[in-house]
């Protein structure tokens, strides 16, 4: 599992006893895998269906950074399974486990849709195929008639 997000657990936060309040920690949770189905997809039309039982194992406290990793463990016709774990960056203790959560894929009226989909992507695939489908095109290189051309611009103006 890739720990790609981190936060620091602000006062803002915290619920009454001074730990990370859990309904903030299941916001950042639930758009780190948002975006991360997103990506896999290939589609920003993505909604949380399901969530298992979040397992609460330890606690986050003001000015601890926290990281959250999501993993794709299953791709169903028109769906994405991720497992999600939180941690703290420094000691790598566990905070809170989450170990099912589905994305369904929509379509423009909002149904869902077969997203073709059948293993991960990595992100240097994706940006392959975000530069083929952009059809990015290299700048011609410059010839040493074009740099004769400007030097003789530039003392003609002198």
């Amino acid at each position: 599992m890739n720990f790609h997000t981190r936060k620091w657990v602000k006062p803002e936060d915290l619920n009454p006893n001074g730990t990370l309040f859990g309904g903030s920690l299941l916001r950042w949770i639930d758009e780190e895998a948002a975006i991360y189905a997103i990506s896999q997809l290939g589609n920003q039309r993505v909604v949380t269906k399901f969530m298992s039982e979040i397992n609460f194992v330890s606690s986050a406290r003001q000015g601890d950074i926290i990281e959250l990793g999501i993993a794709a463990t299953h791709f169903g016709r028109t769906s994405i399974t991720l497992r999600a774990e939180v941690r703290n960056k420094i000691t790598r203790k566990s905070i809170l486990t989450v170990e099912k959560m589905v994305f369904v894929n929509l379509n423009e009226q909002g149904e869902p849709a077969p997203h073709g989909r059948t293993q991960i992507r990595y992100a240097d695939e994706l940006f392959e195929a975000y530069r083929r489908d952009q059809r990015v095109v290299e700048a011609p290189a410059a010839s040493s008639d074009d740099f004769n051309r400007e030097e003789a611009a530039e003392e003609a103006a002198h």
